[in-house]
């Protein structure tokens, strides 16, 4: 079982390498091969004083073996994603989930059942995980073979794109193919949920330096062409609002008042909500639509939550309420 193992982790291994690693010598290695050979496990050899063998490729593949902890993992983080913290490969995860649960011991098994028993997810909608396609251009960047697709823009227009994948980026709703795109000669950035048709070649490259794929993401999110995009400032440091804003949703500047805050939508009403749920004190500097949706929501709460004279003069908001101490129940928000 060890050997099958070490024989799974990489493409090839000499005979001294197993040996070294099992703590035998060449012979038992040569012995013990055969016996994996007997169970119908193919293992190829190459002749010569190396000995290299590695695993074939075919039907008869051995099963995946992983130690408790790595189990643990595996099990977890498809309970999760079947969980839909990776909407659309929720049937793959589940099948996967049941074949690994198998495999595992009692105890194994007992841990990961109450692990997810007692864990609640709070995830936001997100976009289907396009899985047939992240796997095959995930591979094409570990092992730096070139990739063609066809990719649907922004606007639907369609193309044919030949590309050297280097990194996939996920955002808190979709994902991100980095590529150097061959026809253009520069580097893109490609929503993996508009590419259609995967081709991985058999044709290798060397990888070009990139220093930081996320943020080549961040600049094509921000460059996007919103219909309206705006500038608010907030009397916080701009420390402070990265902690509210991720990188992904806005630029972050600091001013002379605090910090502006670039950020794009094709939708003043959602650039509104979003502000709002934020709950600090901001301005609007433009666009003045924005300004304007949020002068009415402003009127119509003010005008729906008129306080009595009883209530006026207390403060309900959310950052005065006292934390509830264990076992308490805390207070409900209207």
């Amino acid at each position: 079982m060890r050997l099958l193992a070490l024989l799974q982790r990489r493409p090839a291994w000499t005979g001294r390498e197993l040996a070294d690693r099992l703590g035998v010598d060449t012979r038992t290695v040569r012995r013990d091969i055969e016996r994996v050979r007997s169970l119908g496990y193919t293992v190829e050899s190459n002749s010569g004083s190396s000995g290299g063998y590695r695993l074939g490729v075919g039907t008869d593949m051995p099963p995946l073996l992983l130690d408790e902890e790595e189990a643990m993992a595996v099990a977890v983080l498809l309970g999760v994603s079947a969980g839909a913290a990776l909407p659309g490969i929720e049937r793959a995860a589940l099948a996967t989930l049941a074949r690994v649960e198998r495999l595992l011991p009692p105890k194994l098994q007992h841990q990961v059942d109450a692990l997810r028993a007692a864990t609640v997810l709070l995830v936001g909608p997100k976009e289907p995980v396009p899985a047939a396609k992240l796997a095959p251009l995930a591979e094409a960047c570990a092992e730096h073979r070139l990739v063609h697709f066809g990719y649907v823009a922004r606007g639907g227009t369609a193309s044919n794109r030949r590309a050297e994948p280097y990194r996939l980026v996920a955002t808190s709703r979709l994902w991100y193919l980095v590529a150097f795109d061959l026809d253009r000669q520069d580097w893109r950035t490609f929503r993996v949920d508009r590419v259609q048709e995967v081709v991985v070649t058999g044709h290798t490259f060397a990888p070009r330096q990139l220093d930081d794929a996320g943020r080549l993401v961040e600049a094509a999110l921000h460059s996007t062409p919103y219909r309206f995009r705006a500038q608010v400032r907030f009397v916080i440091s701009p420390e402070e609002l990265r902690k509210r804003v991720a990188p992904s949703v806005g630029v972050i500047e600091p001013c002379e008042m605090g910090s502006l805050l670039h950020i794009g939508a094709d939708d003043t009403a959602w650039l509104a909500s979003y502000l709002i749920g934020l709950d600090l004190s901001f301005e609007v500097l433009r666009p003045p639509e924005l300004r304007a949706d949020l002068h009415r929501m402003g009127v119509r709460l003010a005008a729906t939550h008129e306080l009595t004279p009883r209530q006026e003069g207390v403060n309900h908001t959310p950052s005065d309420w006292p934390v509830p101490e264990e076992g308490e129940a805390p207070h409900q928000a209207h």
